[in-house]
C-alpha cells in the first residue's frame, strides 16, 4: 500500500472523522422528546485538526460545532429549525438601545468623579466635544472605559481590560463557566464539571494562523477567549472562532454581579467591533430558531442575511423574509409570504448572547441506536445532485492511519465489491454521505481520520 506524501507541516488537510446521520431523543430547545412528529436529525463528524478556512466553508453549509464535534441540522426533519445568521459588520449601525448600553456600562466603570476632574484636567476641544455628542462610532465607544484608553490622573472608580486569550482552560474561567451555568441556566452543581467545561468550550479543532493582509495588518485566525476583567476580576468570557471572513461566535458566559449592565448586548457589539477592527466584516451570533424566544435579540442586529439552506445561497432579511417562517418555525423560501410576521421583541430580561445548551444537547443526544438511515435517503436540503454524489472519486481520497496517509481504495479493498453507494452502510457508502453533507467542493480540503486515539 504506496503512502500519500504528506505536507511537512502536517497542515496539508483537515482531519475529520464521520459519525453519520444520527436522530436526537430530545430538544435543546423545546425539550421535545424525539417521536414520529419532533425527532432532530443531523449529520456528525468529529475533528481534532481543522483549518479555520475549511471550517468557514463548512459554516456556509450550515455547520456549526460544539468543541471537537461538527453537525449538520436538516431543517426539514425538526422540531425547532436551526438557521445560519451573520450580520455585516461593515454597514452595522447600533440602535439607540445599544448605544445606550454601551454609555451606561461606561459611566458605571468611568464614575461621575472621574469625568468631571478629566474634562478639567485634559479638556477637549470643541471640535472634540461637539463630534462626541453628535456622532457614536463603535469602534470607538466600546473602548472608551478601557484601562488602557483612560487618562491618569485622576483615577477611574474602576478598572476594565478586555484580552483576546488562547482557549486553553484555566480555573479562573472555569469558575465564571460554574457560576453561569448554575445561575443563568439553572443547572445542579452535580452536572457541572471541569472536563464538561474544557471539552465544550476549550477543545477546539482548529489550527491557530495568521494572516497577513494585503494592507500588512495580521489577522488572528483559530479558537480564541475574549476575557472580560472588571478591577482584576475575570467577569465574562466570549469564546470565539476567528474565521478568515468573520468572527463567529461559539458562547457568551458572564458572572452574576455584572447582569444589571446587559453583558450579552455588550459582548455582541465588542464581538461586532472586532469583526471591524480585524477586517473580518461578518459576525455570526450562531444559529437562529425562530421558534426560541432566546433567539430573538439576534434581529436587532442589522443588516443582516440568513442562509438558505436549499441553494446556500445568503439571503437579506427582510419582514417578508421572516413573514414566510411557518408555525414551527420552517422557512419555506419558496413561499409568497402571506404568514404575519412574528412578534420579535426582545424580552425584558437579558437574553443577548444566550446560545443555550444547544451544543451540549447536539453532543450528548445523538442517538445511534435507532434504525439506520442514510442521509442520502433522507429530505436534509441543499445535498449535491445525486448523479454527481455518485461519479464522485472516492477512491482517492486520503485516509489517515497511524502508518501514514493513504488512498481509500487501498485501505478499503473495495475494488471488487458492488455497493449502492446511495443506500449502502459501507465504507463507500458512508464517504458518500459525508462528502454530500461538507460539499464536493470542500472534499478536496479533507483527509478521512480514521487511527485509533
Amino acid at each position: 500500500m504506496q503512502a500519500i506524501p504528506e505536507d511537512a507541516s502536517q497542515d496539508a488537510f483537515s482531519y475529520i472523522t464521520p459519525m453519520g446521520y444520527m436522530s436526537s431523543s430530545t430538544c435543546g430547545y423545546c425539550r421535545r422528546n424525539g417521536n414520529g412528529q419532533s425527532q432532530r436529525r443531523s449529520y456528525y463528524t468529529r475533528s481534532l485538526s481543522m483549518s479555520p478556512s475549511c471550517y468557514q466553508a463548512l459554516v456556509d453549509r450550515s455547520w456549526r460545532r460544539s468543541g471537537t464535534l461538527l453537525y449538520r441540522p436538516n431543517q426539514r426533519d425538526a422540531c425547532c429549525p436551526h438557521y445560519t445568521l451573520r450580520i455585516d459588520s461593515t454597514h452595522f449601525r447600533p440602535t439607540k438601545d445599544q448605544r445606550q448600553t454601551i454609555n451606561r456600562f461606561n459611566r458605571f466603570v468611568i464614575g461621575d468623579a472621574y469625568v468631571k476632574e478629566a474634562a478639567r484636567l485634559h479638556p477637549k476641544t470643541r471640535e472634540q466635544a461637539q463630534k462626541r455628542n453628535t456622532e457614536f462610532c463603535l469602534t470607538e465607544r466600546i473602548h472608551e472605559s478601557e484601562s488602557q484608553s483612560l487618562r491618569h490622573p485622576p483615577e477611574s472608580a474602576h478598572s476594565l481590560d478586555v484580552t483576546l486569550e488562547t482557549d486553553d482552560f484555566t480555573e479562573e474561567k472555569y469558575a465564571v463557566y460554574a457560576n453561569y451555568q448554575r445561575v443563568v441556566h439553572q443547572e445542579a452543581s452535580s452536572e457541572i464539571s471541569r472536563s464538561g467545561f474544557s471539552k465544550f468550550l476549550c477543545n477546539s479543532p482548529l489550527r491557530r494562523e495568521t494572516l497577513t493582509m494585503s494592507d500588512g495588518q495580521e489577522k488572528r485566525l483559530g479558537s480564541y477567549h475574549q476575557c472580560y476583567r472588571l478591577d482584576g476580576r475575570l467577569v465574562a468570557i466570549g469564546v470565539l472562532d476567528l474565521l478568515p471572513d468573520a468572527v463567529s461566535s461559539v458562547y457568551f458566559l458572564y458572572h452574576e454581579s455584572i447582569h444589571d449592565w446587559s453583558p450579552g448586548k455588550l459582548g455582541a457589539l465588542r464581538e461586532i467591533a472586532l469583526a471591524i477592527e480585524g477586517k473580518y466584516r461578518w459576525w455570526y451570533p450562531g444559529f437562529y430558531i425562530h421558534t426560541c424566544p432566546k433567539m430573538r435579540y439576534k434581529m436587532d442586529y442589522s443588516p443582516k442575511q440568513i442562509l438558505n439552506p436549499d441553494n446556500m445561497q445568503w439571503v437579506e432579511v427582510s419582514n417578508e423574509v421572516l413573514a414566510k417562517f411557518d408555525s414551527h418555525g420552517y422557512l419555506d423560501f419558496s413561499s409568497n409570504g402571506d404568514g404575519q410576521v412574528a412578534n420579535l421583541m426582545q424580552n425584558q430580561e437579558d437574553v443577548a448572547m444566550d446560545n443555550g445548551n444547544l451544543l451540549d444537547d447536539e453532543e450528548s443526544d445523538s442517538d445511534s441506536s435507532k434504525e439506520y438511515v442514510s442521509l442520502l435517503d433522507s429530505n436534509m436540503p441543499g445535498l449535491p445532485p445525486m448523479d454527481d454524489i455518485v461519479s464522485y472519486d472516492y477512491d482517492s481520497i486520503p485516509v489517515r492511519l497511524r502508518a501514514g496517509i493513504f488512498p481509500a481504495v487501498d485501505v478499503f479493498q473495495w475494488q471488487n465489491e458492488d455497493e449502492d453507494i446511495r443506500h449502502g452502510a459501507g465504507p463507500r457508502g458512508q464517504l458518500a454521505q459525508m462528502a454530500a453533507a461538507v460539499g464536493l467542493d470542500v472534499m478536496p480540503q479533507l483527509c478521512l481520520d480514521i487511527r485509533r486515539v
